[in-house]
């Protein structure tokens, strides 16, 4: 059930102590026997609240350090890049990796302290080195805990292919970490001004900002006179939608430019949290309000990896509606793909994208939930899409090169404007034109009750270990623990029939386990089988 202010401005009372959040950073020294407080890196990286032993400067500089280990036992000898959002655990998080970086004799580039980095530029910087370098390869670090609330820090570890860290590696840089935590010996640092002064530079908002045109058809949404209005969301975009609002010639809005670790602009999310999710029609609830003073507006969570849609037709598009639209006109307007480019969807994501794939003659991919399992096609060129149905997505330069190997909220969002410039239909009306084609998709996720021995189990479940014959009234025809586009373990189970499918998979951070759903027949049809899916999974997880 929604909270009962979901939707509406932050008060007082919903927001941080900020000073205590950056205080809690540096005297709470976390547990390294405590498994509550220990590092652990999920589908996104490290994440946590310093106020609750999760995310200290303890956790920033064994993890950094694992990872200055890492990198040397790969060969991995080129510059690291590093970026943080502005979240206010960022900056010192920041600042803690910076010095024990430089005390490790790595080379880092990084922005100033007062700039912010969406994850997409760092993914990109790194993407643009290694291709122009064959000496020595880069890769980086983001300080980032993406759209969580405000209380949250975030830490992730991008390899040379520019992508999210595999399992392999970050399980290694995790219990590296977990073990310098019990042995700080190990960890080397210097003072911040001492490692400030030999840290280069980067200039990535220029890059990143300024290689736009090889990617997304600016011309034409400037030709079209598209009316756009971005909102950063607090976030790292803030200064990149700053850039291309002054110097690309869009007529582009910068709807909020403000800056504040608080979040107290923003609208709390379902449950009554702020949260930068721009796929939730609660914390995007002031753009929805204001979607009539522009022809496409747009949002992003804190470091710009998420995308969200707003039409004035129909407000906030869900994000599998747009991923099925972005992929159509994408396949269709992109001549310098290659004709073997396929599409990547994780297995939780719409089946309108099956339909779309098989419409326009591409081969589908369907992969566990997590960005990464797209990294070696968008590298190779051979995946010309990858999309997750939480919003995140990336794909190929015009000519069919690799853009970012991480999800890239900012291409995204620009590219409802090129479809609008292009075929002078919104992403919304032609999602219409797939529903009215194919029949309507209802989907939702919700999230169950879990502790952390039911969760292991959902993560271990097989196929045997479900015993239901039907859901919602129709026949299970299949049972998933792996993904059928690379055989990947999906850390949890997928079960469909003829017209509908669930999955379910524990959350990364939370006693809760996630539950997608989807019914190609009506909204009814879809909340049975979300209950059924409890049942179902319930009986698996006590059985």
């Amino acid at each position: 059930m929604a909270h009962e202010r979901a939707g509406q401005v932050a008060q007082e009372q919903d927001l941080i102590n900020v000073d205590e959040v950056l205080s809690a950073y540096y005297d709470i020294t976390p547990d390294p026997d405590n498994v509550d407080q220990q590092v652990v890196f999920g589908t996104s990286g490290h994440r946590g609240s310093s106020l609750d032993g999760k995310f200290n400067e303890l956790h920033i500089a064994a993890t950094t350090q694992a990872i200055v280990e890492y990198r040397a036992e790969q060969g991995t000898t080129g510059p690291l890049f590093i970026g943080k959002d502005t979240h206010a655990l960022s900056l010192p998080a920041w600042k803690t990796a910076t010095e024990v970086l430089v005390a490790n004799g790595v080379e880092v580039r990084a922005e100033n302290e007062d700039e912010y980095t969406p994850t997409p530029a760092v993914s990109r910087a790194i993407i643009v080195y290694n291709r122009d370098n064959e000496g020595p390869q880069a890769d980086g670090i983001v300080v980032t805990p993406s759209h969580n609330p405000p209380r949250d820090g975030g830490f992730k570890y991008n390899p040379p292919n520019g992508g999210p860290a595999d399992t392999d590696a970050t399980s290694w840089i995790a219990n590296r970490a977990n073990e310098l935590m019990k042995d700080q010996s190990g960890i080397k640092r210097v003072a911040y001004d001492e490692a400030a002064a030999q840290v280069t530079r980067f200039d990535y908002r220029t890059a990143y900002c300024e290689d736009l045109v090889n990617v997304i058809d600016l011309e034409a949404i400037k030709k079209a006179g598209v009316r756009i209005g971005a909102d950063p969301m607090g976030g790292a975009a803030v200064q990149y939608w700053q850039y291309l609002a002054e110097k690309s010639g869009l007529d582009l809005t910068v709807v909020n430019p403000e800056v504040d670790p608080t979040w107290r602009f923003m609208t709390l999310d379902t449950d009554g949290k702020i949260r930068m999710d721009c796929s939730s029609p609660n914390a995007m609830a002031s753009l929805i309000q204001n979607r009539d003073k522009f022809d496409i507006s747009t949002g992003n969570d804190a470091d710009s990896d998420r995308h969200g849609i707003v039409t004035p037709d129909a407000g906030l598009m869900n994000p599998n509606h747009y991923l099925a639209v972005a992929i159509q006109y994408l396949f269709t307007h992109r001549p310098g793909w290659g004709e073997g480019a396929r599409v990547g969807k994780t297995l939780v994501s719409s089946s309108m994208i099956d339909k779309v794939a098989a419409e326009i003659g591409r081969e589908l991919v369907e992969v566990p939930v997590g960005f990464k399992w797209f990294v070696p096609g968008l590298i190779s060129g051979d995946m010309g899409f990858g999309g997750e149905e939480s919003a995140g997505a990336s794909f190929l330069t015009l000519d069919g090169q690799t853009w970012t190997t991480d999800k890239d909220g900012i291409i995204l969002d620009l590219l409802a404007s090129e479809i609008l410039a292009v075929t002078g239909k919104t992403p919304s009306q032609h999602y219409a034109e797939l529903e009215a084609k194919y029949g309507k998709s209802y989907y939702a996720r919700i999230d169950a009750d879990a502790n952390r021995e039911q969760k292991a189990r959902l993560k271990a479940l097989s196929p045997a270990d479900i015993t239901a014959t039907e859901l919602a009234g129709e026949k299970i025809t299949a049972i998933l623990t792996e993904a059928p586009g690379n055989g990947a373990a999906i850390g949890g189970v997928k079960v469909t029939t003829e017209n509908g499918w669930f999955a379910a998979r524990p959350s990364g951070t939370e006693d809760k386990y996630k539950i997608y759903a989807e019914s190609l027949k009506s909204a009814e049809h879809l909340a049975q089988i979300q209950a059924e899916a409890k049942e179902v999974v319930n009986a698996a997880l006590n059985g």
